[in-house]
Order: C-alpha cells, then sequence, then structure tokens
C-alpha cells in the first residue's frame, strides 16, 4: 500500500484549521474547509474534480530533496522541510486534478503570506518542479517582476538549489547559466523576465513575486495570454500586503476573497491569505500566531514581538508593520457588509410568489443603457426578536439586466455573466443596449402581481422610463443618489443583515454585487455606496437602498403621524 506522509499532514493541517486547534484568519479557514468539502464533494460522480493523492506526494517529495539556500540551514546543508501548511498549498494546487482529462484543476494560485515566511522557498520550488519535474514538453517558467532585483529573488534560490544538486541536473540535462537554465533535449527553460516576456512566450509557468509592487496588470495579463496553447498551464502569485488598493494585486485579492466566500465561484483558482481577521487588536501579540504560519520556524517570536513593540511606540513604523508582518492593506478601504452575515440571511426558499398581493416598495437603477440595471422589490413584516421586542424585518428580491452585447465586451466578468445567464439568474436583452421596454414590461407585470407603494428611481438616466411608468398609473418618485438619501438605508440595511433581520433568496449575482461595495464617509459619518472597480458592479444593492430609502421615510411619517395623534389634547383627555 501506498504511504502519503505529506497528503496527511496537508489534509490534517485542513481538518486542524477548521477545528479551530491551529490559529487562523477567515480566509485560511475558507481555504481549508474548501479543500476538504471538495474531497467530499469529489466521491459523486458528477462533479468534475478528483484529487490524485499521487500527484500531490510527488510535489512535495521533489521539493524537500532540494537543499536551502540561506541561513542555518544552507550553512548545515539541509534539506528543505515542509510545513503543514506549505505541504497543504503544493497539494492542493499539484493534487486536484479534472476527472476527463486529468490535467490540473486549478489555473492560478493567489497565496498572500508575511514576510519571513518562506516565500522564496515556496516560489522556487514551484519553478524548478515545473521546469524539470512537471513532464511539459518545451516548458517555459518565467520569474515576472518589475525590477531585475525583485525577479532574481526568486530565479537566484531556484539556480542555487539546482547548483547544488547535481544528480538532479544531470537527469534532467540541465545547462545552468548566468542568466537561464536550460534543458536541450526539449528545449525547455528557466529564466527572469522584468516586464513583458515577449511576443513568441509560451509560458507553462509563471511566478510573480510581490505582486503588490505592481502598478498595472501589463506582466500578470501578457503572462496568462500566453498561456493558451498549454495544457496545464499555472499562473503562481505569492505576496505580502501593500498599500495601492488601485493597483492589480488587491484587485486579484478581492477576487480570492469573493472566491472563498462564495460570492463569485471560480472553480480554477486556488487562494490562501495569512493575515487577520477584522476586530482584532493588531497591538495584542496572540495575532502574530495567527498571521504567520511559519511562528517559530523561520520567523521568530522574539524578531515579531520586537517589529510590533516597535509600531506601538513609533506611528512611522505602524504601517509597515501592519502590511509586513500582519498582511493588512493599510490603505484599502474595507467591504462595506460582512459577507458571513449576509450569506445567513439567504433563503434559497424564498419565491416571489410567496408575496403575492403584498405591498412593496421598488427601486430602479438604470446605471448605464450598455451595463447592468437593477429592479429591487422590497417586502416589510414584523418579527419578535429574542427578547420579545416587534421589530422590522425587510425582504429583498432583485432582478438583474444585461444587453447580450455587454457579455461580449466583458473582459474581467465575462464567465460569471455567461453562469448567471444560464442558470436564469441574469437576464439579458438584445443587442448592444438595453431595451428598457423589457424594463417597463416587467414592471407591469410586476404591478399587477403586488402593491406598489412607489417606484423610486434616479433621474440621471431613468427620466423617460419615468415618464412612460407614469402614464402606466405607477407611483413614480423621484430618488437621487446622494449622500444624504443613501447614508439612512445604508445604516438600516447594515443593521438590518447584522440583527438577522434581512432575508434574500441566495441571488448569486446579488450576492457578487454585496461584496463589491464599499463604504465612503465623509465628515459627518454619513457613508455612501461606491465600488472599487469599474467591473466591480453594485446597481441591485444600489436599487434595494432606493427602495429601503422610501420604505424608511414612508415608516417615519406613519410614526410621526402617530406620535402626533396620541400628543394631541383631544386624545390627552380621554
Amino acid at each position: 500500500m501506498a504511504s502519503y506522509p505529506n497528503v496527511n499532514a496537508a489534509n490534517k493541517y485542513a481538518r486542524d484549521v477548521v477545528a479551530g486547534r491551529i490559529l487562523a484568519c477567515k480566509e485560511v479557514r475558507q481555504a481549508c474547509q474548501r479543500h476538504l468539502d471538495d474531497l467530499t464533494a469529489s466521491k459523486a460522480r458528477t462533479f468534475p474534480y478528483r484529487f490524485d493523492r499521487d500527484a500531490a506526494e510527488r510535489v512535495c517529495v521533489f521539493i524537500q530533496l532540494l537543499p536551502h539556500t540561506k541561513g542555518k540551514w544552507a550553512r548545515s546543508r539541509e534539506r528543505i522541510k515542509l510545513e503543514p501548511w506549505q505541504k497543504f498549498i503544493f497539494c492542493c494546487i499539484y493534487g486536484w486534478l479534472k476527472k476527463k482529462t486529468g490535467m490540473r484543476r486549478f489555473v492560478e494560485a493567489y497565496c498572500e503570506v508575511p514576510r519571513k515566511s518562506g516565500k522564496s522557498v515556496i516560489a522556487a520550488g514551484v519553478g524548478n518542479y515545473m521546469f524539470a519535474a512537471d513532464g511539459e514538453y518545451g516548458a517555459e517558467v518565467y520569474c515576472g517582476a518589475t525590477t531585475e532585483k525583485q525577479a532574481w529573488e526568486v530565479f537566484r534560490p531556484a539556480k542555487i538549489m539546482l547548483q547544488k544538486t547535481p544528480e538532479l541536473v544531470s537527469m534532467a540535462g540541465i545547462e545552468i547559466m548566468a542568466k537561464n537554465l536550460s534543458i536541450a533535449e526539449d528545449g525547455s527553460r528557466f529564466e527572469p523576465v522584468i516586464g513583458d516576456p515577449g511576443d513568441g512566450s509560451s509560458p507553462s509557468c509563471a511566478l510573480v513575486d510581490e505582486f503588490h509592487e505592481h502598478d498595472t496588470p501589463a506582466l500578470y495579463e501578457t503572462m496568462l495570454t500566453g498561456m493558451g496553447a498549454r495544457e496545464q498551464p499555472l499562473m503562481f502569485i505569492i505576496t505580502t500586503a501593500g498599500f495601492n488598493l488601485a493597483g492589480p494585486c488587491y484587485d486579484k485579492r478581492r477576487q480570492a476573497q469573493q472566491m472563498l466566500e462564495g460570492s463569485v465561484p471560480n472553480a480554477e483558482l486556488f487562494a490562501i491569505i495569512f493575515t487577520i481577521d477584522d476586530g482584532d487588536d493588531w497591538k495584542d501579540p496572540a495575532v502574530l500566531r495567527k498571521a504567520n504560519p511559519n511562528f517559530g520556524v523561520s520567523v521568530g517570536e522574539e524578531f515579531l514581538l520586537k517589529a510590533q513593540q516597535d509600531a506601538i511606540r513609533y506611528p512611522s513604523r505602524q504601517n509597515g508593520f501592519l502590511t509586513k508582518h500582519l498582511n493588512v492593506w493599510v490603505s484599502a478601504r474595507t467591504a462595506w457588509l460582512n459577507m458571513a452575515s449576509w450569506q445567513a440571511g439567504g433563503d434559497k426558499e424564498l419565491t416571489l410568489e410567496q408575496f403575492e398581493g403584498q405591498p412593496c416598495w421598488v427601486g430602479l437603477d438604470l446605471a448605464s443603457k450598455t451595463d447592468i440595471a437593477a429592479i429591487a422589490l422590497l417586502f416589510r413584516d414584523e418579527i419578535e426578536d429574542a427578547q420579545g421586542r416587534v421589530t422590522t424585518r425587510w425582504t429583498s428580491f432583485v432582478r438583474s439586466y444585461l444587453p447580450e452585447g455587454a457579455i461580449e465586451r466583458a473582459s474581467n466578468n465575462r464567465a460569471a455573466y455567461e453562469s448567471w445567464v444560464n442558470s436564469g439568474d441574469l437576464i439579458t436583452t438584445d443587442g448592444e443596449e438595453l431595451d428598457f421596454d423589457v424594463i417597463r414590461g416587467d414592471l407591469l407585470d410586476l404591478s399587477s402581481r403586488f402593491e406598489i407603494r412607489e417606484i423610486a428611481y434616479d433621474p440621471w438616466r431613468a427620466t423617460q422610463l419615468a415618464h412612460q411608468l407614469m402614464k402606466d398609473g405607477a407611483e413614480i418618485i423621484e430618488y437621487r443618489n446622494t449622500v444624504q438619501n443613501m447614508s439612512p438605508p445604508m445604516r438600516e440595511m447594515e443593521a438590518a443583515i447584522t440583527g438577522s433581520r434581512w432575508r434574500h433568496p441566495c441571488d448569486p449575482v446579488l450576492t457578487w454585487m454585496a461584496s463589491n461595495v464599499v463604504a465612503k464617509e465623509d465628515a459627518k459619518e454619513n457613508i455612501y455606496p461606491r465600488k472599487e472597480r469599474p467591473e466591480n458592479k453594485i446597481d441591485g444593492i444600489v436599487a434595494i437602498l432606493m427602495a429601503l430609502g422610501r420604505a424608511v421615510h414612508e415608516e417615519g411619517v406613519e410614526k410621526a403621524d402617530l406620535d402626533g395623534f396620541v400628543d394631541n389634547p383631544i386624545m390627552v383627555g380621554i
């Protein structure tokens, strides 16, 4: 019977993290839970992936045959010994295969780890394996970076590893040159690249170290485009946190978080992020172990405690400590909603049919004729909380519309759009622009089924449609998307979600939009919904907020009228 010590260690690590035996942040727990869930799901014939223990074990064995290149381990000529968290990363990336083809499942890997966690060992190990042991004929492995110095941070240790392993060099026929590695037999090569790898390149593996230093996605996109001819390429990103929230690394991080939390599924992306959780006190020594998986191995407790104390004592060192040792993006705005609370409010059994004939408010967001438009329906009822108090509960439904031409043009969201169209969660209209007649027809149908109190709309783009709806007899209310109008419903929606007073039918498009919203705060602590990038759509949430704003306004008017009635001198005398 085959022995799989590395795979067993990787799976044990995942179980220990999920069970709380290993202190870990939310993203690490999610990555481990995903792996364990997929192991269970893979037993079903319909699940498209399988976990190959031999493939996972093989890469761990290979990397642990390579020598250390720095520090006390190199001085004593020790070979690499992977820690359980590192084995978990390698086993996941290389162990998951497609059932139909036997090729690797993961095309991209995003690993965010703090400094001194052995990033160069991991990246160099991946590079050498993909170059010499992956079985790819004519492999092309590139260490991509914005500067020559950074590119060599991975290539240099990879090269030294091979120089110190002459048996592997001889067996694989590797030629070690000053600035590249090659295998003459099949033309494979491994080299550092600054910027664009050049036309004609066909990377089988791209190693992107310290992605947070990249101002544009040019290198990443060029590498990814060049991989088109490869059967099982790998884009391997390993980085610490940074400061540039407008950069490609933070964008990839958000994609990774959305995948891990389930708001935007991406079966071919592996991601793991070692950091601290929202609400953790960065000044607490206990968080050091959570964010640093190599705590006590390659990064010492004394070193981290001193860095933490320096950051507390000297404010100028705080940002550097947070980004480099706790993986906190200091300049990044945080998501508005707690997605775990949002997910908890989801109910797949909820349907519009259950609310036939009931009163509701409608929000209409028509941000652009060439982009997503949304109709939100909001229902209100009353429930008792744990203390027996009667509170307001909200239930939301959203219809999202997109012109077919926009799907063809989408560069970032196309796969998700196509999936949602196929599942019926995204409605398409013919042509390059939205057909407002389709939206008008749907609103007329909804008005015949529900008691629509008001339809709130932003006049910036919806004036013509609003006039048509008025002629149809609808109650149309202009609702400009200003800070003053949007802050009260945002506060109420946030409180309702946190307080388990918000329900939704697990609409994946709306969940994606909810995860995209960031809160812009002004000097008076009013908040306004924003998106960090143009492709991060939030239209469905904006439509909900418009409807909620009118509902809260009406609720306030009703309470004010009642208060006036009770305070009337005639009533006081009764």
